[in-house]
Protein backbone atom coordinates (compact mmCIF):
# COMPACT_ATOMS: atom_id res chain seq x y z
CA UNK A 1 0.00 0.00 0.00
CA UNK A 2 1.37 3.36 -1.30
CA UNK A 3 1.54 6.10 1.37
CA UNK A 4 -1.83 7.95 1.34
CA UNK A 5 -1.41 12.14 0.25
CA UNK A 6 -3.33 14.82 2.11
CA UNK A 7 -6.62 15.23 0.39
CA UNK A 8 -9.69 16.59 1.06
CA UNK A 9 -12.10 14.49 2.99
CA UNK A 10 -15.90 13.14 1.40
CA UNK A 11 -18.05 10.72 2.68
CA UNK A 12 -17.88 8.38 -0.84
CA UNK A 13 -20.74 5.24 0.55
CA UNK A 14 -22.82 4.17 2.64
CA UNK A 15 -24.13 1.19 4.49
CA UNK A 16 -26.48 0.16 6.80
CA UNK A 17 -28.18 -2.90 8.68
CA UNK A 18 -31.15 -3.22 10.31
CA UNK A 19 -31.97 -6.53 12.52
CA UNK A 20 -34.19 -9.08 11.22
CA UNK A 21 -36.97 -8.09 14.26
CA UNK A 22 -39.00 -5.85 14.07
CA UNK A 23 -40.59 -4.72 17.45
CA UNK A 24 -43.37 -2.57 17.94
CA UNK A 25 -44.79 -0.61 20.64
CA UNK A 26 -47.06 -2.86 21.94
CA UNK A 27 -44.43 -5.34 22.89
CA UNK A 28 -42.17 -3.30 25.23
CA UNK A 29 -45.40 -1.42 26.45
CA UNK A 30 -46.04 -3.92 28.90
CA UNK A 31 -43.01 -4.68 31.43
CA UNK A 32 -43.20 -1.12 31.67
CA UNK A 33 -46.99 -1.05 32.71
CA UNK A 34 -47.39 1.47 29.41
CA UNK A 35 -49.05 1.81 26.37
CA UNK A 36 -48.88 2.34 22.51
CA UNK A 37 -50.08 5.71 22.98
CA UNK A 38 -48.18 6.59 25.90
CA UNK A 39 -44.61 6.21 24.02
CA UNK A 40 -45.34 8.29 20.89
CA UNK A 41 -46.76 11.05 22.82
CA UNK A 42 -43.68 11.13 24.32
CA UNK A 43 -41.01 9.75 22.29
CA UNK A 44 -42.61 9.88 18.80
CA UNK A 45 -41.45 6.02 18.21
CA UNK A 46 -43.83 3.93 17.09
CA UNK A 47 -41.38 0.99 16.27
CA UNK A 48 -37.51 -0.89 16.98
CA UNK A 49 -35.18 -3.54 15.51
CA UNK A 50 -33.85 -5.72 18.09
CA UNK A 51 -30.74 -7.86 17.47
CA UNK A 52 -31.02 -11.85 17.95
CA UNK A 53 -28.88 -14.38 18.79
CA UNK A 54 -26.95 -14.22 14.90
CA UNK A 55 -26.77 -10.51 14.94
CA UNK A 56 -23.50 -9.25 16.82
CA UNK A 57 -22.04 -6.19 16.87
CA UNK A 58 -19.27 -7.43 14.58
CA UNK A 59 -21.92 -9.17 12.31
CA UNK A 60 -23.80 -5.79 11.80
CA UNK A 61 -20.76 -3.46 11.82
CA UNK A 62 -19.32 -5.86 9.04
CA UNK A 63 -22.72 -6.01 7.02
CA UNK A 64 -22.68 -2.31 7.05
CA UNK A 65 -19.14 -1.60 6.38
CA UNK A 66 -19.28 -4.31 3.18
CA UNK A 67 -22.41 -2.25 1.89
CA UNK A 68 -20.39 0.94 2.54
CA UNK A 69 -17.46 0.30 0.17
CA UNK A 70 -19.32 -1.86 -2.29
CA UNK A 71 -21.20 1.72 -3.03
CA UNK A 72 -17.90 3.84 -2.79
CA UNK A 73 -16.18 1.35 -5.39
CA UNK A 74 -13.45 1.03 -2.48
CA UNK A 75 -11.28 -2.53 -2.53
CA UNK A 76 -11.31 -3.45 0.79
CA UNK A 77 -7.43 -4.33 0.38
CA UNK A 78 -7.24 -0.21 -0.24
CA UNK A 79 -8.75 0.37 3.20
CA UNK A 80 -6.59 2.16 5.80
CA UNK A 81 -8.14 2.72 8.72
CA UNK A 82 -10.98 1.20 10.52
CA UNK A 83 -13.32 3.05 12.92
CA UNK A 84 -15.63 1.51 15.15
CA UNK A 85 -17.97 3.52 17.64
CA UNK A 86 -20.38 1.93 19.63
CA UNK A 87 -21.54 2.04 23.59
CA UNK A 88 -23.04 -1.73 23.87
CA UNK A 89 -20.01 -3.76 23.64
CA UNK A 90 -19.96 -5.56 26.83
CA UNK A 91 -16.68 -7.13 25.79
CA UNK A 92 -13.37 -4.97 26.24
CA UNK A 93 -11.12 -7.12 24.48
CA UNK A 94 -10.34 -7.70 21.42
CA UNK A 95 -11.21 -4.55 20.03
CA UNK A 96 -14.18 -4.64 17.84
CA UNK A 97 -12.48 -2.58 15.06
CA UNK A 98 -9.81 -5.53 14.64
CA UNK A 99 -12.79 -7.84 14.06
CA UNK A 100 -14.58 -5.97 11.77
CA UNK A 101 -11.61 -4.93 9.61
CA UNK A 102 -10.54 -8.76 9.29
CA UNK A 103 -13.58 -9.68 8.22
CA UNK A 104 -14.57 -6.80 5.35
CA UNK A 105 -11.12 -8.13 3.74
CA UNK A 106 -9.39 -5.51 5.32
CA UNK A 107 -6.77 -6.70 7.69
CA UNK A 108 -3.85 -5.12 8.16
CA UNK A 109 -5.62 -1.92 7.98
CA UNK A 110 -5.27 0.38 11.02
CA UNK A 111 -8.32 -0.26 13.39
CA UNK A 112 -9.58 1.47 16.49
CA UNK A 113 -13.04 1.30 18.63
CA UNK A 114 -14.13 4.90 19.77
CA UNK A 115 -16.71 5.28 22.83
CA UNK A 116 -18.57 8.62 22.44
CA UNK A 117 -21.97 7.51 22.95
CA UNK A 118 -24.71 8.69 21.35
CA UNK A 119 -22.78 11.35 19.39
CA UNK A 120 -20.20 8.81 18.82
CA UNK A 121 -20.75 8.58 14.73
CA UNK A 122 -19.76 12.39 14.49
CA UNK A 123 -16.72 12.31 16.13
CA UNK A 124 -15.30 9.44 15.09
CA UNK A 125 -16.61 10.82 11.43
CA UNK A 126 -14.75 14.21 12.17
CA UNK A 127 -11.65 11.41 13.04
CA UNK A 128 -11.61 9.94 9.81
CA UNK A 129 -11.90 13.37 8.44
CA UNK A 130 -9.22 14.61 9.82
CA UNK A 131 -6.85 11.26 9.04
CA UNK A 132 -7.60 11.89 5.31
CA UNK A 133 -6.83 15.59 4.77
CA UNK A 134 -3.71 14.94 6.67
CA UNK A 135 -2.67 12.14 5.11
CA UNK A 136 -2.77 9.54 7.75
CA UNK A 137 -5.02 7.78 5.52
CA UNK A 138 -6.33 7.41 1.97
CA UNK A 139 -9.72 5.36 2.52
CA UNK A 140 -11.85 4.87 6.21
CA UNK A 141 -14.26 2.72 7.23
CA UNK A 142 -16.53 4.33 9.76
CA UNK A 143 -18.60 2.18 11.24
CA UNK A 144 -21.51 3.34 14.16
CA UNK A 145 -23.12 0.12 15.78
CA UNK A 146 -25.48 -0.81 19.06
CA UNK A 147 -27.01 -3.76 20.06
CA UNK A 148 -28.66 -1.39 23.15
CA UNK A 149 -30.95 -4.57 24.24
CA UNK A 150 -27.84 -6.05 25.88
CA UNK A 151 -27.18 -3.08 28.25
CA UNK A 152 -31.32 -2.09 29.04
CA UNK A 153 -33.56 -3.05 31.60
CA UNK A 154 -36.34 -4.47 30.07
CA UNK A 155 -38.58 -3.29 33.06
CA UNK A 156 -37.46 0.61 33.05
CA UNK A 157 -39.77 3.13 32.29
CA UNK A 158 -36.92 5.40 31.34
CA UNK A 159 -35.23 3.29 28.44
CA UNK A 160 -37.15 0.10 27.27
CA UNK A 161 -38.87 1.62 25.31
CA UNK A 162 -36.00 4.31 23.69
CA UNK A 163 -33.96 2.06 22.06
CA UNK A 164 -32.79 -0.14 19.42
CA UNK A 165 -30.40 -2.34 17.26
CA UNK A 166 -28.44 -1.58 14.49
CA UNK A 167 -25.63 -0.69 12.46
CA UNK A 168 -24.45 2.32 10.18
CA UNK A 169 -20.91 2.59 7.83
CA UNK A 170 -19.55 5.21 5.93
CA UNK A 171 -16.36 4.70 3.70
CA UNK A 172 -14.52 8.58 3.91
CA UNK A 173 -11.94 9.25 1.03
CA UNK A 174 -10.31 11.87 -1.45
CA UNK A 175 -13.42 13.21 -2.75
CA UNK A 176 -13.42 16.41 -5.56
CA UNK A 177 -14.21 19.15 -2.87
CA UNK A 178 -14.03 19.19 1.17
CA UNK A 179 -17.30 17.04 1.25
CA UNK A 180 -16.84 17.04 5.38
CA UNK A 181 -16.85 20.21 7.03
CA UNK A 182 -14.96 21.31 10.63
CA UNK A 183 -16.27 19.66 13.78
CA UNK A 184 -18.05 21.37 16.17
CA UNK A 185 -17.25 19.27 19.42
CA UNK A 186 -17.19 19.84 23.32
CA UNK A 187 -18.73 18.05 26.25
CA UNK A 188 -20.18 19.25 29.15
CA UNK A 189 -19.40 16.94 32.76
CA UNK A 190 -22.03 19.00 34.34
CA UNK A 191 -24.33 16.40 33.07
CA UNK A 192 -22.67 13.36 33.65
CA UNK A 193 -25.55 11.33 35.41
CA UNK A 194 -28.07 12.57 32.72
CA UNK A 195 -27.26 9.41 30.87
CA UNK A 196 -25.38 6.86 33.34
CA UNK A 197 -24.74 3.15 34.40
CA UNK A 198 -25.10 3.24 37.91
CA UNK A 199 -22.80 0.22 38.57
CA UNK A 200 -19.97 -0.99 37.03
CA UNK A 201 -18.75 -4.63 36.25
CA UNK A 202 -16.38 -4.84 39.04
CA UNK A 203 -19.41 -3.34 41.33
CA UNK A 204 -21.20 -6.98 40.94
CA UNK A 205 -17.88 -8.56 40.98
CA UNK A 206 -17.56 -7.44 44.62
CA UNK A 207 -20.99 -7.99 45.67
CA UNK A 208 -23.42 -10.10 43.75
CA UNK A 209 -25.87 -8.95 45.23
CA UNK A 210 -25.26 -5.56 43.10
CA UNK A 211 -28.25 -5.57 39.41
CA UNK A 212 -26.51 -5.97 36.62
CA UNK A 213 -24.80 -2.67 34.86
CA UNK A 214 -28.00 -1.65 32.67
CA UNK A 215 -28.47 2.04 31.29
CA UNK A 216 -30.25 4.67 32.80
CA UNK A 217 -31.45 7.98 31.56
CA UNK A 218 -32.95 11.02 33.40
CA UNK A 219 -35.07 11.97 30.17
CA UNK A 220 -36.48 15.54 31.06
CA UNK A 221 -32.97 16.22 32.32
CA UNK A 222 -31.97 15.40 28.52
CA UNK A 223 -34.87 17.26 26.93
CA UNK A 224 -33.73 20.17 28.53
CA UNK A 225 -30.42 20.55 28.25
CA UNK A 226 -30.66 19.51 24.14
CA UNK A 227 -33.09 22.25 23.34
CA UNK A 228 -31.69 24.73 25.75
CA UNK A 229 -27.65 23.79 24.72
CA UNK A 230 -27.58 22.35 21.15
CA UNK A 231 -29.33 24.90 18.67
CA UNK A 232 -25.95 27.32 19.00
CA UNK A 233 -23.81 24.16 18.49
CA UNK A 234 -25.71 23.68 15.79
CA UNK A 235 -25.18 27.19 14.07
CA UNK A 236 -21.47 27.31 14.79
CA UNK A 237 -21.03 24.11 12.91
CA UNK A 238 -22.50 26.06 9.95
CA UNK A 239 -20.37 28.97 10.67
CA UNK A 240 -16.96 26.84 10.54
CA UNK A 241 -17.85 25.05 7.32
CA UNK A 242 -18.43 28.55 5.86
CA UNK A 243 -22.14 28.62 5.08
CA UNK A 244 -24.95 30.02 6.55
CA UNK A 245 -28.48 28.14 7.48
CA UNK A 246 -29.62 28.81 3.85
CA UNK A 247 -26.72 26.64 2.31
CA UNK A 248 -28.75 23.54 4.58
CA UNK A 249 -30.55 21.41 2.60
CA UNK A 250 -30.98 18.38 5.24
CA UNK A 251 -31.14 18.50 8.78
CA UNK A 252 -29.68 14.91 10.36
CA UNK A 253 -29.73 14.91 13.98
CA UNK A 254 -29.52 12.30 16.45
CA UNK A 255 -32.55 10.18 16.56
CA UNK A 256 -33.31 10.97 20.44
CA UNK A 257 -36.67 11.82 20.78
CA UNK A 258 -38.92 13.22 18.15
CA UNK A 259 -39.89 16.18 20.04
CA UNK A 260 -36.10 17.23 20.82
CA UNK A 261 -36.21 16.95 17.25
CA UNK A 262 -38.61 19.74 16.31
CA UNK A 263 -37.20 21.70 19.01
CA UNK A 264 -33.60 21.99 17.45
CA UNK A 265 -35.24 22.62 14.26
CA UNK A 266 -37.39 25.27 15.78
CA UNK A 267 -33.98 26.71 17.83
CA UNK A 268 -31.95 26.47 15.15
CA UNK A 269 -34.09 28.46 12.54
CA UNK A 270 -33.89 25.82 9.95
CA UNK A 271 -36.09 26.66 6.58
CA UNK A 272 -39.35 24.85 6.18
CA UNK A 273 -38.06 23.72 3.27
CA UNK A 274 -34.83 21.45 4.79
CA UNK A 275 -35.63 18.15 4.95
CA UNK A 276 -35.06 16.84 7.95
CA UNK A 277 -34.62 13.38 9.53
CA UNK A 278 -37.25 11.42 11.71
CA UNK A 279 -36.46 7.76 11.38
CA UNK A 280 -36.94 7.22 14.97
CA UNK A 281 -40.65 6.78 14.21
CA UNK A 282 -39.47 3.64 12.62
CA UNK A 283 -36.18 2.79 14.08
CA UNK A 284 -36.26 4.31 18.02
CA UNK A 285 -32.63 5.68 18.93
CA UNK A 286 -29.89 3.12 18.05
CA UNK A 287 -27.06 5.76 20.03
CA UNK A 288 -23.84 5.96 17.79
CA UNK A 289 -25.67 4.26 14.52
CA UNK A 290 -28.85 6.45 14.68
CA UNK A 291 -27.03 9.12 12.01
CA UNK A 292 -26.19 7.21 9.47
CA UNK A 293 -29.35 4.69 9.45
CA UNK A 294 -31.30 7.98 9.27
CA UNK A 295 -29.17 8.97 6.85
CA UNK A 296 -29.53 6.12 4.60
CA UNK A 297 -33.98 6.38 4.86
CA UNK A 298 -33.84 9.19 3.57
CA UNK A 299 -31.41 8.29 0.61
CA UNK A 300 -33.04 5.62 -0.08
CA UNK A 301 -36.81 7.07 -0.18
CA UNK A 302 -35.95 9.91 -2.44
CA UNK A 303 -36.65 12.43 0.49
CA UNK A 304 -32.78 13.82 0.16
CA UNK A 305 -30.25 13.48 -2.57
CA UNK A 306 -26.98 12.79 -3.19
CA UNK A 307 -24.28 16.10 -2.89
CA UNK A 308 -27.36 17.73 -1.16
CA UNK A 309 -25.43 19.75 2.24
CA UNK A 310 -26.30 17.90 5.57
CA UNK A 311 -25.94 19.29 8.78
CA UNK A 312 -25.54 16.59 11.20
CA UNK A 313 -25.58 16.72 15.08
CA UNK A 314 -25.00 14.30 17.78
CA UNK A 315 -25.10 14.59 20.97
CA UNK A 316 -25.47 12.05 24.28
CA UNK A 317 -23.99 10.58 27.43
CA UNK A 318 -21.80 12.81 28.80
CA UNK A 319 -23.12 14.64 28.07
CA UNK A 320 -21.33 15.31 25.04
CA UNK A 321 -22.18 16.73 21.21
CA UNK A 322 -20.73 17.19 18.08
CA UNK A 323 -22.12 18.57 14.78
CA UNK A 324 -20.48 18.96 11.17
CA UNK A 325 -22.23 19.51 8.00
CA UNK A 326 -21.34 17.16 5.18
CA UNK A 327 -22.59 16.23 1.24
CA UNK A 328 -24.48 13.38 0.93
CA UNK A 329 -22.93 10.39 -0.57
Amino acid sequence: MTTPAPASPAILGLGVYRPARSVGNEEVAGPIDSSDEWIRTRSGIGNRYFAGAGESLGDMATAAAGKALGEAGVSPGDVSLVLTTTMSNVRQAPPLSAEVAFRIGSNGAGAMDTGAGCAGFCYTLAAAADAVRAGSARYVVVAGVERMTDILDPTDRGTAFIFGDGAGAVVVGPGAEDGIGPVRWGSDGSQLDAIAQPYSWADVRADPTVPAPTLRMAGQQVFRWAVTELAPIARDAVDRAGLTLDDIDVFIPHQANLRITDALVKGIGLSDRVVVAREIVRTGNTSAASIPLAMEQLLSSGEARSGQRALLMGFGSGLLYAAQVVRLP
